[in-house]
């Protein structure tokens, strides 16, 4: 009986093992048959306890961890993912899609994934003009294409879009569409310049003379480059283009005001919601000579992308104020 009430009393809390004794003596059991199968539950329970805390390998919080909103009487918010990754390597890695919105699809090898996928500076980078200079204001961008300048105070607004342009055809192998105006009208085409044929200028009259032999290079068609820097700008780049509805932006569009000195500035990326609002990033160059960067929205300081609804009669960016009507599609570009 003793040795009975011991090996029970090992197992069982003291309520329950009173319990248990009252009820063993009204029914004439013994207090061992009572305890056997409570104690023979607990004894060959622990190994397979032990065997499932093994395998696992999350911890449950505790009471106390646990926060109920009617006990506090705050609502709990989730956490919105933040607008820049700073570790992002790409437009499209770098910039998170605001809330409820999703990017634009386009098809693998359009300008719009040329875009997504070009790489950027790392975060924080500054600004640097032509000369390695940093620029003086440098509170108006959120990222910084890794796009080297050409040689000069060349590569401002217009030229580095006329740069994104040429080289997304360049690198597709579409060098027929590699053409611009120059200011006075003339058509300087890269198919032109690739047979060897160079400018021959006289005033305001401008001609192909052959100087050269056939050079697809990298080397020649920077140097190309360089040459409509030196005779297009917004005023050329401006009547190349034509007008866009709102609300169908796409990426290549610019926002434009030819002029001397005017200014224009390219979305680089867009996106929508399940209404079809827009957003979109808007990037520039500008003067003097600088590097293409991703500009900030300053309506708000934390989000660069620029919203639809927001455009009322004008669009304002960190340097300039864009009249409406200023949205515009180079050549029907619709890659």
């Amino acid at each position: 009986m003793e040795k009975g009430y011991s090996e029970v009393k090992c197992v069982m809390g003291k309520g329950e093992m009173n319990m248990r004794i009252l009820a063993a003596l009204l029914l004439g059991g013994s207090l061992l048959c009572a305890a056997a199968p409570l104690f023979s539950h607990a004894r060959n329970k622990k190994p397979a306890l032990q065997e499932e805390r093994a395998e696992s390998t999350s911890v449950l919080p505790s009471y106390e961890d646990i926060i109920y909103p009617e006990e506090t009487g705050k609502e709990i918010i989730k956490e919105e993912k933040p607008a820049i990754n700073p570790s992002g390597l790409t437009l499209e890695e770098r910039f998170s899609v605001p809330k409820g919105y999703k990017r634009v699809e386009k098809p693998l090898g359009s300008f719009q994934a040329y875009l997504r996928q070009y790489p950027l500076k790392p975060d924080k980078s500054p600004v640097l003009l032509y000369d390695g200079r940093e620029k003086a204001s440098q509170d108006v961008h959120a990222a910084v294409f890794a796009m080297p300048m050409v040689e000069g105070d060349l590569q401002q607004c217009a030229d580095s879009v006329i740069r994104m342009y040429g080289e997304y055809f360049w690198g597709m192998g579409d060098y027929e569409s590699i053409s611009f105006h120059l200011t006075n009208g003339f058509l300087m085409d890269y198919s032109s310049w690739m047979s060897g044929n160079r400018l021959s200028v006289n005033g305001n009259q401008v001609s192909w003379v052959k100087k050269a032999s056939y050079d697809d290079s990298r080397e020649s068609f920077t140097k190309y480059l360089r040459q409509v820097m030196v005779y297009a700008g917004t005023l050329s780049l401006d009547k190349e283009s034509t007008p866009v509805e709102e609300g169908r932006i796409l990426s290549g569009d610019l926002f434009i005001r030819g002029g001397s000195p005017g200014h224009c500035i390219m979305v680089v990326d867009t996106a929508e919601d399940s209404q079809g609002n827009q957003c979109f990033l808007l990037a520039q160059g500008y003067m003097p000579a600088q590097e293409f960067h991703v500009l900030k929205n300053p309506l708000h300081e934390n989000d660069p992308w620029y919203y639809e609804s927001e455009i009322q009669d004008t669009l304002i960016t960190p340097e300039y104020v864009f009249e409406k009507g200023s949205l515009k599609r180079w050549k029907e570009f619709k890659q």
